[in-house]
């Protein structure tokens, strides 16, 4: 039992000791918009980057800062136009590595420095013997160890050179084995700095959770530069990759129970003097409308009618409004009337033309009659019966079916005469003298076409040789053998110009 109380205590004891700790420790954060950039309208229409300017291969948009395109030897940055006002900070920079090849290069850096670094200079784009902080992300394994991708944190006074061929790692601060290429979600990297504390946290982009960060570096005793700039630049050597920058977003840290200074928002001394010059041209016109009144009483006794209050406008409106809703609908009721009317009528003849029927006739077509009365019938037209007008749709259906098998067989003759022609155009000129054959196996199949087509027709003038019934006074109708001649005549018409096309054809092939 005394065992358990002693560790209630100690745990009670290590609770209060962190509780104490962190009460009051979190720093106080402010948001640096002067120091940031993200999407969208990252880039204005003019192209520039509010706050920021780039050079080198960089290429601006609406998204993101493509700092190197993924070509050969290829150089760029974006650095910060005012130098920090802030000594402890907090930047998260969201980026992506993409190419093509399973190794990429050279890679990309962060920094942090007194001066700004260039966009073209030997270190990832950055110039040489900086002084400051640079988080460089190496993709590209110069040293030949088999560890890169590589992030790793490098301190510089200013005097001196960047390792390349080993990397930097006889420089290196501190760092970690991560890699950052071809993520499906973009990676990001949060590097603090508080109280002489350098801190760097990496998202791998394997998720799109915004806090699934992992320690990447951690060191004390780190001092910077007061004051510098911030600054982003890649390159690319022999091989190449797309180095973008999707955002920057830098949060001034300050130690609790000194709250951030305040910044005065400057006051635009121009806008302030065309306010004060309206202000005085207002009360000056004022005065002059009162002045002149009092000398014309007379012509300002009816003032107040001329204008409309904002109750009367909104009254006048209301009115029209109904008054535009009232004439529609009376629009409208009229209109239905009309529809009504015609449904009407259109009911009255469907039943006396369906009592017609039920009598046992139909009404001649145009017989004049009088609404709702039942049509007479006209003196010497007979009324068809149902059996009448069976036969004639019969006839009709046959009629169409005759017409269907010619179509069929002029496009059989329009095809056997296409295909002898591409026969006599592949045989060329060297069978100029069998044209004449083919000629005569062309008139042999036409006649044998015509004369199928002969039978054919004589088979459906008999089988319509029963006399059709009579038309409607009122209509026309065509009979077969009327429309029998004149299918024959186009026949003929278009045997010929196929005879005649064909032998012209004949003789162009001579002249070859």
């Amino acid at each position: 039992m005394a065992a358990e109380v002693r560790w209630l205590l100690l745990v009670s004891a290590i609770i209060l000791a962190i509780a104490r700790g962190n009460d009051g420790s979190a720093p106080h954060r402010r948001f640096e918009y002067k120091y940031s950039f993200k999407p969208p309208y990252l880039a204005q229409k003019d192209g520039s980057v509010p706050f920021w300017q780039y050079g080198g291969n960089a290429i601006a948009s609406e998204e993101n800062v493509r700092i190197t395109p993924s070509l050969r030897s290829q150089k760029g940055g974006i650095w910060s136009k005012e130098r920090t006002s802030f000594d402890w900070w907090e930047v998260e920079v969201t980026f992506r590595v993409t190419g093509r090849g399973r190794v990429g290069a050279d890679g990309l850096a962060f920094w942090y420095t007194e001066n700004q670094g260039g966009h073209d200079g030997p270190v990832f784009g950055s110039a040489d013997q900086w002084n400051g902080l640079g988080v460089i992300f190496d993709s590209f394994d110069n040293d030949n160890k088999h560890n890169n991708p590589y992030i790793m944190a490098i301190l510089n006074d200013g005097t001196k050179v960047f390792d390349h061929p080993n990397d930097g790692s006889t420089q290196l601060l501190a760092g970690c084995l991560r890699d950052f290429r071809n993520k499906p979600f973009p990676t990001k990297a949060k590097i603090e700095y508080y109280q002489n504390v350098l801190t760097v946290h990496f998202h791998s982009g394997m998720t799109n959770n915004d806090d699934d960060y992992e320690v990447c570096i951690r060191a004390e005793n780190v001092f910077l530069p007061k004051y510098g700039y911030y600054g982003l630049t890649a390159a690319t050597g022999g091989l190449a990759d797309d180095h973008d920058a999707l955002a920057f977003l830098t949060t001034s840290l300050h130690p609790p129970g000194l709250a951030p200074p305040t910044i005065p928002h400057p006051v635009d001394a121009e806008q302030e003097k065309l306010a004060h010059e309206y202000e005085e041209y207002q009360k000056k016109l004022d005065k002059q409308r009162e002045d002149y009144r009092r000398e014309h009483p007379e012509d300002h006794q009816g003032e107040g009618e001329e204008y409309e209050t904002e109750q009367d406008r909104e009254l006048r409106q209301i009115f029209t409004g109904q008054s535009q809703m009232f004439a529609e609908l009376r629009d409208m009721g009229r209109k239905l009337s009309e529809i009504v009317g015609r449904q009407e009528n259109t009911i009255s003849l469907l039943s006396q033309v369906h009592t017609s029927v039920s009598g046992g006739g139909i009404p001649v077509i145009g017989s004049p009659h009088q609404p709702g009365q039942v049509p007479p019938q006209v003196a010497g037209q007979p009324v068809m019966a149902r059996h009448e007008v069976d036969a004639m749709l019969q006839g009709q259906r046959e009629l169409v079916t005759t017409t269907r098998e010619l179509k069929t067989y002029l496009v059989e003759i329009h095809q056997r005469a296409a295909a002898i022609q591409q026969a006599q155009e592949k045989q060329g000129t060297a069978h100029v003298v069998g044209g004449a054959f083919d000629q005569q196996q062309l008139a042999n199949e036409l006649k044998d076409g015509l004369n199928s087509v002969k039978r054919d027709m004589a088979a459906a003038a008999q089988r319509l040789s029963a006399p059709p019934p009579p038309c409607p006074a009122a209509t026309g109708c065509v009979s077969t053998t009327v429309f029998v001649v004149v299918a024959a005549v186009q026949l003929f018409i278009l045997l010929g110009y196929s005879l005649y096309r064909d032998s012209k054809e004949s003789q162009a092939k001579k002249f070859y």
